[in-house]
Formats: structure tokens, sequence, C-alpha cells
């Protein structure tokens, strides 16, 4: 029986070593945190997970909150100008549901059910002086911790690189109590595009204590919605929050005056360069380490692909180790694994770095044309949940001229 260790305990560690539990592989995930101590600490992210990736899930038979979290059927885009009032805006909706899980419960959840199932979870943090011991004890060590020291074992990625500093300045607070739109009641994901301020998202969710809803504002440095480097209190938070939304984007403050933060470490802030990093790290001659998801693809927030990349690395990685079978996990073997899965985040890098920069027109237009060509609304949409279709028709300037002019006469009067 293959011995594998996972470093890390998210989406992606813990998605990959419950697949490979499934499969009869001996595994062992180490994790800096307890369940009861994952449950009871601050919120880890604004996690959407779109269905392709809810599906993998599925077919794992990890999808243990489907019943209890928002199905969430589209999204709704509003670009102000200038800020403070719509411009336009479209709803594009989904083939099917995406949903968000507070990761504290899932994270909580899923390292429960790898121990319950006979897995072994050593508790426990990990330094980098500690992998070359720990890796002789496996056939193959893989790092899922996308924070910490041990990420600095991998390189950046230069030419997969292009910010070497943040982009936006994130800060996340989880609340009950706001209300749905009249207009559009089914839960749905919506972003406020302010262009050369920032973005601010809502999105439905379940956490420890039921539903509830999430808001996220996007900053660029320096600007109006860069804020938070005070860390203020939950409340403090909301209070802030609740300004910023009257000032800037008043269509969703009308749906927040009631809201109440859901528990006193429902606040996130920070912010990091978006990176690729090289996935192989060598610790010495004959001892190396893959790194995975966040490790090695980390994306700006801004079009929501964090933990989908993850579900989609881990999925990758887990057929590529299953067809392995007792062949070596040598370095040419964890390049050509991670190559498997950069063929699927390379559209969502190229993706999100562009949604950072200012907007180029032939973009421009393609929003602006969705607000009135419903055919254009919904592929938007479904390149959220399908990035690698913004290559057919978003990415180049001529494939977008061709694409809307073969939708021309979908538009709305």
């Amino acid at each position: 029986m293959r011995r594998i260790l996972i470093v890390g305990s998210g989406q992606a560690g813990l998605q990959l070593g419950l697949g490979l539990q499934a499969a009869g592989y001996d595994v062992t995930i180490m994790s800096a945190r307890t369940p009861e101590e994952i449950r009871d600490g601050r919120i880890m992210s604004t996690q959407c997970m779109f269905y392709p990736n809810l599906q993998i899930e599925r077919d794992l038979g990890l999808n243990l909150w489907e019943d209890q979290a928002p199905k969430i059927v589209a999204q709704r885009l509003t670009v102000s100008d200038p800020p403070g009032e719509m411009a336009f805006g479209f709803v594009g909706r989904w083939e099917s549901y995406a949903q968000s899980v507070d990761q504290r419960v899932k994270m909580a959840g899923w390292l429960e059910l790898f121990e319950s199932r006979g897995g072994e979870v050593v508790y426990h943090g990990v330094m980098t002086s500690d992998l070359e011991s720990l890796a002789a004890m496996y056939d193959l060590t893989i790092i899922a911790a996308g924070k910490g020291d041990l990420v600095e074992l991998f390189d950046r990625d230069a030419s997969r690189s292009p910010y070497d500093r943040p982009q936006r300045m994130l800060s996340c607070i989880y609340v009950h109590g706001m209300t749905p739109r009249p207009d559009y009641p089914e839960p749905h994901v919506r972003i406020s595009a302010l262009p050369g301020i920032g973005e601010q998202f809502f999105m439905p969710g379940v956490t420890n204590t039921g539903p509830c809803d999430i808001l996220l504002w996007e900053a660029v440095p320096g600007g109006p919605f860069d804020c938070w480097s005070d860390r203020p209190s939950p409340e403090a938070h909301l209070e802030r929050t609740l300004e910023l939304m009257r000032r800037y984007v008043p269509w969703e403050y009308e749906r927040c005056v009631d809201a109440e933060p859901t528990d006193s470490r429902c606040t996130l802030f920070g912010g990091y360069a978006p990176v690729v990093r090289h996935p192989v790290a060598r610790l010495s001659a004959t001892a190396h380490v893959l790194g995975m998801a966040d490790v090695v693809v980390a994306n700006d927030p801004v079009t929501g692909q964090g933990a989908n990349n993850a579900a989609r690395c881990a999925d990758v990685y887990l057929r590529k180790i299953l067809e392995r079978g007792k062949e070596p996990f040598d370095p040419e073997w964890m390049q050509q694994t991670f190559d498997a899965y950069w063929q699927y985040a390379r559209h969502v890098t190229n993706y999100t770095n562009m949604m950072l920069a200012p907007l180029p027109e032939h973009v421009q237009q393609v929003l602006a044309t969705a607000a009135s060509n419903p055919a254009v609304a919904r592929r938007f949409a479904h390149g959220y949940a399908n990035p690698h279709d913004f290559e057919n028709w978003l990415m180049d300037p001529d494939k977008t001229e061709e694409y809307l002019a073969s939708v021309a006469d979908q538009t709305e009067s």
C-alpha cells in the first residue's frame, strides 16, 4: 500500500486525502488546527463553488451540506459610473446551481470524516526543517498549505506572474438579516464594479449558525475601499460597510440595513500578490515535494475561483496518482502532474489577471452588450463556472467581435 503525506487541511488537501483514502491508499494529513479550533476560528475565505466542482465533491460523497446551503442560481454584475450611480447591469443564470459553505464548517467536517474512516491526522504545524525527514517516510509528500513558511520552498514563476504586489486589498464579513431583491428573489451572487476603486461582492452561504450572507470588498490599493488596516470588530466592520454601501453602492445598501454579524470571528482582512510558483521543491538530492492549489497558483478572489481551483487541482492530482500505480513519484512525474492541472488553471489565471487591470475595450463592450443581450449575459456567467470557455470568445478582441456579431439579433429592445 502506497503511503502519502498531505501537509495542509484545506479544500485541496482534504479533498485529495479523502479521495485517496477511498481508493485504498495509506494517507496521513497534517493539520495545524483541530476541527474544534477550525470551527471556533476566524473565517478563512469567501468561497463560491460552481456546479462542475460541486459535482466533483458529489462523486466523492463529500457534499455533506448540499441540503443546507442556499442554491445560488445566477450572478448579477452592476457597473457604476460615476460612483454611487448605476451605469448598467445584467443577470446571467447558470446551467446548475452554485453553493457556498463556510470553510470553518466544511474543513472541520471533512477532517472528522477522514478520521472516522480510519485516516490518520497529525495535529501539528510543520516547519521547513521538518520536511526532509518526514518525506523520507512516505512515497509522496504534497504541500497543500497555501500560507506560511512552506510556501517559500516553491520559487515564483516570473513568466506566469505579472504582478509582484497585491492588486486588491480585501475585507469580508459574514452576516445574518439581509433581504432579497424584490426583482430577483432567488439566491444569486451580486458584483458591483466601480472602475478605478474596486468591487463589492455579495453571496449567500451557510455558516456555523445557519444560512448567512457574505459581503466582500475588493479595494484598489489607496482608494476609498482600502480602509481596513485597523481591522475593526465585526460590529464596526458592518457599520463601515453600511456607510460605504450607502455612498458607493446604494442599490445594495437597502438590502443590508437590518444585517448583523454572524459571530465574533466573522471578518477577514488581507491582500496578496497573485502568483504562480514552480510546483516541485527540492529538499535534497533525493527528496522532493509537490505543491498543490494555492501553493502553486494563487489568484486574486476577484473572479471567485480560489476554492474551485483547489477542487480541480485535487481532482487532477487524484487521477494522476491513481494512474501512476507502483511507479515512483519522481520530480518529472510531479512536474507533469502540475502541467495537467495548469491546463485548467491557466484559463483562470489569465482571466483573473485581466480583470484586475483596467479592462480592455473589447471586454467593456461585452459587459455593455450583456446589459441588453441575454445570450451574452448567460455566456459571461457560464465562464465563471467553466473558465476555459473564455479563451473561445473573451480573451481575444477578434474572437469577441466575431461572437458579438453572431448573437447581435438576440438583443432585447
